[in-house]
């Protein structure tokens, strides 16, 4: 098939006060989701004036890849569209359509196999081309990468950074991604995928004093979610010196990242005496850059799927039970 444009399909985020509450509800919509808890939310964004990093970071991302691909085709023009807010998908898919965009690629800004990182994802673009009509394009998305080699690479790159802030004297190295409902992580490959993620990296940086941990749950106290959370591991740790948090579930910085780590963890680290420092998220280093490219590649030229580790590739095309809600 000829490929005729790439789509960025990311969460969304607020750039302002103004914006917080309507991007919060879109975000809760159709759930049971106390107004009081929204408004604790709406106090995280307050403490960066109402605006989340995303946004910003998906621009420079989408600039970075311009370049890439200027730089070493293919030529495809990009287009961008959010989940939760501006510029929401259903404007996106329509603008491509008034475009004259016929067959697309959709790179979601998620590494890993969950409904809410994969499955969702792909019924927000089907829900949008719905929305647009018979004139919509096709579009595919590319597949999770939690094992490609660049990825792996730049989440290395950006450890050895925070390593370097310590002077390489860390006792200890905690993954953190965002936690999900243990009904719904038993029915995909996420939290499998996040140890091999992490296997990886570590096994790449000669480090053996490490864990997958989560961070950011919400819902019902009384529904079990993926743990440990991070303070309740940082507390495990108490009498640690030097302590490298990478959140290598996200590939740019979150109101969750900037908030739960930089923060919440932060302060709770300070409390129980722990020198944390934060790694930085894949966001725009070359070799992530170069990964979209080479998913891309996958698609336009038949390129082998290139992965480390003995799960191989994830499929394109997803099976009917994948990543059910649970």
């Amino acid at each position: 098939m000829n490929y005729d444009a790439l789509l960025v399909v990311s969460f969304g985020g607020p750039e302002g006060m103004d914006e917080v509450m309507p991007f919060l509800e879109n975000v809760v919509r159709g759930r049971n989701v106390p107004r009081e808890r929204l408004l604790g939310v709406a106090q995280h964004y307050e403490m960066f004036g109402g605006v989340s990093p995303i946004n910003q970071q998906n621009r420079n991302l989408i600039a970075a890849l311009k370049e890439e691909l200027r730089t070493n085709g293919p030529s495809l023009p990009i287009y961008w569209g959010n989940r939760n807010w501006h510029p929401l998908l259903a404007d996106t898919v329509r603008q491509m359509a008034t475009d004259g965009i016929k067959n697309a690629l959709a790179f979601v800004t998620s590494a890993y196999s969950s409904f809410s990182s994969c499955r969702q994802y792909r019924q927000n673009i089907a829900d949008a081309q719905a929305a647009v009509g018979p004139w919509s394009p096709q579009i595919e998305k590319l597949r999770a990468f939690y094992n490609h080699p660049l990825f792996v690479e730049a989440n290395v790159n950006r450890i050895g950074q925070a390593y370097s802030q310590l002077n390489g004297d860390v006792e200890h190295l905690a993954f953190t991604a965002h936690s999900i409902p243990e009904s719904m992580a038993a029915k995909c490959d996420y939290a499998i995928q996040l140890e091999e993620t992490g296997r990886l990296i570590a096994d790449t940086l000669g480090v053996r004093n490490w864990k997958v941990v989560y961070q950011s749950r919400s819902g019902s106290p009384s529904q079990p979610w993926l743990g440990p959370d991070i303070c309740e591991h940082l507390k495990q740790l108490e009498g640690l010196r030097t302590v490298v948090v990478a959140p290598i579930g996200f590939v740019s910085d979150h109101m969750e990242v900037v908030y739960d780590l930089d923060v919440e963890a932060q302060q709770f680290a300070q409390e129980l005496g722990i020198n944390l420092v934060r790694a930085a998220t894949a966001g725009t280093h070359p070799s992530f850059v170069k990964m979209i490219r080479e998913l891309i590649l996958e698609h336009v030229d038949n390129a082998p799927a290139r992965f480390l580790g003995s799960r191989g590739p994830v499929h394109f095309i997803c099976p009917a039970d994948c990543c059910l809600p649970g």
